[in-house]
């Protein structure tokens, strides 16, 4: 039976593939979804209550935010593949001790990174090029917003702990509440009550706090095997390395990549308030149409890892070709859904013409190309589980590498200008998608 008996756990070494990763892939993604949601309502009233300006801000401040909780969600990402392989490998000794030191560990990072962005707040804003009537609100929403930092640690170290063992279903139900907290204090902090852009930020604090809280306090009671018993409250130098070589390059990985996006940022906030408002709007729709398919690598990842500890290859092969097919497909029905609604997705945001033109350019030249990224976030999934997590490091270098440089170079040629970022993107995915099947032709399936 494992390591636990609960009923909403997946024992990805047996039974059906595609079964398996439905049950599994759906919480995950309905969470993702709600994840997205709670974001989309910061912009959403923001825009509407207080303008392009505020939802300038909201976005860029976001970015921000998702660089920085980048970081601990690589590391609570890495340590739930390697409890992931101690579970299908039943090693209960390595799983009990991988599990106190990973908490230590990134607990501490998270304080210590709590505090370094508050020092070092005014730096961190001079890099974006915050434009003048844009930066009074940024940072009045960041003041605030830095706050839930701790909050991101606790809700993302215990839901992959809980999604390692095969359990995605209770991350959801506290993600659920927390989004709907959100959207309610979003309205009472924004639309009812005359906090402004501060209450939009205090609104998504608290939430953050609920979930983390919730999820560490459940866990803890209802999930006896991640308590810390005092017999494993120790660090063992065997398992801390298989941590850290986990832990630390997916984690690389995570932030690599959202460095490139913030570099981005910065680039399309050099084009003033308009593209701004325009990309803080389009990158939420755009993450809420293909955050399911980036889930579902997540759930791939998950299935590899308990495969390749219980030694599994040819499994991992069968669920490879099967998980392929199912980004294919779906990913052809959102391009289509999203070329097709871009204009009208966008005035949910904002009505000003000019930037629901911007926006819908945007979606419909990144949109096309969905199917990319999905392949993408398998070949994540599936490097980090086979305990090769450079891989993903090299893959995100050669995809955000190429985005970048293209942002820049086509972005100053004046007849292309910002258009030239919205086409650098799916550049970017497609030379990683080739990498990545390089290396897997080269390692074999299943390695």
């Amino acid at each position: 039976m494992g390591l636990f008996t609960k009923k909403v756990s997946v024992d990805f070494t047996k039974g059906d593939i595609v079964a398996g990763l439905v049950k599994f892939s759906v919480p995950l993604m309905i969470g993702n979804l709600l994840q997205q949601f709670y974001n989309i309502a910061d912009t959403l009233i923001v825009g509407r209550v207080l303008g392009k300006e505020a939802l300038a801000a909201v976005g860029s401040a976001y970015t921000i935010m998702v660089f920085l909780t980048s970081i601990l969600l690589g590391l609570s990402m890495g340590s739930g593949a390697f409890l992931a392989i101690q579970h299908g490998r039943q090693d209960s000794e390595s799983f009990a001790g991988g599990n106190f030191m990973s908490f230590v560990l990134i607990g501490a990072l998270a304080a210590v990174m709590n505090g370094a962005v508050y020092l070092g707040m005014d730096g961190i804003l001079g890099l974006l090029q915050i434009p003048r009537e844009v930066y009074g609100d940024m940072r009045s929403y960041v003041e605030v917003v830095y706050g839930g930092i701790m909050a991101v640690f606790l809700y993302n170290y215990f839901a992959n702990c809980l999604r390692a063992v095969g359990d995605s279903l209770t991350p959801l139900l506290f993600l659920g509440i927390s989004a709907l907290l959100n959207v309610g204090l979003d309205v009472l902090f924004v639309a009812v009550m005359p906090f402004g852009i501060r209450g939009a930020a205090a609104a998504t604090v608290i939430s953050q706090y609920v979930s983390g809280i919730g999820i560490w306090v459940y866990t803890w009671k209802r999930v006896p095997a991640f308590r810390f018993e005092k017999s494993q409250m120790r660090f063992r130098r065997k398992i801390l390395k298989s941590i850290l070589s986990l832990s630390v390059l997916t984690s690389l990985q995570q932030s690599i990549m959202n460095f490139g996006i913030l570099m981005v940022q910065g680039l399309v906030n050099s084009f003033g308030t308009n593209v701004m408002a325009a990309f803080s709007a389009a990158v939420k729709i755009d993450t809420f149409a293909y955050s399911p398919v980036q889930d579902f690598g997540n759930a791939f990842s998950t299935f590899v890892a308990q495969n390749h500890g219980a030694g599994e290859g040819e499994r991992i092969h069968a669920g490879g070709r099967k998980a392929a097919l199912a980004v294919l497909l779906f990913c052809g029905g959102v391009s289509l859904a999203v070329a097709v609604c871009a204009p009208g997705l966008m005035r949910i945001f904002v009505e000003d013409p000019l930037v629901v033109d911007i926006g819908t350019k945007y979606l419909r030249i990144e949109g096309a190309f969905y199917c990319l990224i999905g392949f993408l976030f398998l070949f994540y999934g599936y490097f980090r589980a086979v305990e090769k997590p450079m891989v993903s490091v090299v893959l995100t270098v050669v995809s955000l590498g190429t985005r970048v440089a293209l942002s820049y170079i086509l972005s100053a040629i004046p007849a292309v200008g910002y258009v030239g970022i919205w086409v650098s993107i799916p550049a970017g995915w497609i030379l990683a998608d080739l990498a990545g099947l390089c290396c897997l032709r080269k390692m074999g399936p299943g390695q």
